[in-house]
């Protein structure tokens, strides 16, 4: 005899009758909308944070993860300010740094704004040496007044490598006819492209001694020491005990303070866009409540029958829970291994896709990224399987139920 017993009717149950075709074709219905829903919710989610990834790689590869800055505008002996937040244990590098918006002046005009490294420690704190398209950052040499233009910021400005750039910094120095802007030309000597308008569009790189004769600021002073961490989510917390060990009072901003809006833009729309795909398998699951109420309905006599053969009311509930929850596991587990393929895939997909009906999902022309990224994480994954799960089964509980309460004498009155 078969063992469990609920377990044997159960899965009896699923396998189609001559008489009960159409209940077997709703839940075949329900377990693919169970499993479409789990496979949408993976891929959606994994490709928005593949965008959130993406993100914050061109945009935090041009800016620090933190900045501390002294009240009074200018910091002395950098050095030793750069050398004590190395030995923070969750600092990967510092590096000075000097920033002004200016005025440029080349063919055209253009805002910017000018920062002013040193390049041997700027590596440590940013990409911009690998996103380099001419030129190199050790050609911003002291003394030379050499400038490094984002792609976007050279086009608008329609200058080159070589060409000359005059930089109109917002002081004014006395002079025998008056007060008059600093300003001082430079020469182009490279360029850079991280694939975001704001990096690409608005910021030059010149030497950071140049910046401080350029603003005439006092001799080996800077604006401040640019931060690199090891986790970027606790940039608050460590650029505050860094400040703390220093003397005098200082300024900590961190990157959720310049771009933190837009990460949490992302954030908000992975949240409502996990709830919207989420009444995809909501709807599958109510499929479950229905077919499961069909179920009780034709087997009215079935239930009598056992009832009258000694078996509980648990067993009849445990029969019908048996049943719905066999229909979400199948269809999770087809839900997960499809989602799985298709986040891992998507970067064949969509090519496929564009070939095959003849349009471009992302114009290299219109979007800076221009291929569909993927993230896919196990925690997301784990988590959209379990939901499904659990709703597949609260959607058996109340045809179980109501089964388990059948009454055999009234069942079989009509047979």
């Amino acid at each position: 005899m078969y063992k469990p017993l609920e377990a044997f009717i159960g899965l009896r149950y699923l396998r189609a009758k001559r008489r009960n075709h159409f209940i077997s074709f709703i839940s075949l219905i329900s377990m693919m909308g169970i499993a479409l829903g789990v496979t949408t919710l993976i891929t959606v989610i994994s490709v928005m944070n593949g965008f959130e990834k993406e993100l914050r790689t061109r945009i935090l590869g041009a800016i620090a993860h933190a900045t501390i800055q002294p009240v009074d505008g200018a910091m002395m002996d950098w050095r030793s300010v750069v050398d004590q937040a190395e030995k923070h244990p969750d600092v990967n590098g510092a590096a000075p740094f000097i920033e002004e918006g200016v005025w440029l002046q080349g063919s055209e005009s253009s805002g910017a704004l000018i920062r002013g490294v040193q390049p041997d420690y700027e590596i440590r704190v940013s990409e911009v040496s690998e996103k380099m398209l001419t030129g190199k950052l050790a050609d911003l040499r002291p003394g030379e007044y050499g400038i490094i233009l984002g792609l976007g910021l050279a086009s608008r400005l329609r200058v080159g490598p070589g060409d000359r750039v005059t930089v109109i910094a917002p002081r004014l120095k006395a002079s025998p006819v008056g007060a008059s802007p600093l300003m001082r030309r430079f020469t182009v000597v490279g360029a850079f492209e991280f694939g975001e308008f704001e990096n690409d569009s608005t910021l030059a790189l010149i030497n950071i001694e140049d910046a401080a004769r350029l603003l005439r600021m006092p001799e080996g002073s800077i604006s401040g020491v640019r931060l690199h961490l090891q986790d970027m989510y606790q940039a608050w917390r460590v650029a505050r005990e860094i400040s703390e060990e220093l003397s005098g009072y200082h300024i900590v901003r961190d990157w959720t303070q310049e771009r933190g809006n837009l990460f949490q833009a992302v954030k908000t729309e992975k949240t409502v866009m996990w709830v919207i795909l989420s009444l995809i398998i909501a709807v599958a699951a109510f499929n479950i409540i229905s077919m499961l109420v069909m179920v009780v309905t034709d087997k009215q006599s079935d239930i009598a029958i056992l009832k009258t053969m000694g078996a509980r009311p648990g067993t009849i509930l445990r029969i019908f829970v048996i049943q719905g929850s066999l229909i979400g596991i199948i269809g999770t587990s087809l839900g997960v291994v499809g989602g799985i393929l298709l986040a891992q895939n998507i970067g064949l997909v969509v090519p496929f896709l564009e070939r095959l009906f003849g349009f471009s999902l992302f114009p290299s022309d219109i979007y800076y990224i221009t291929e569909l990224p993927s993230d896919l994480r196990v925690t997301d994954v784990t988590k959209f399987a379990l939901m499904s799960l659990v709703m597949s089964f609260l959607s058996t509980l109340y045809p179980s139920w109501r089964a388990s309460r059948t009454h055999p004498a009234e069942a079989l009155s009509y047979d």
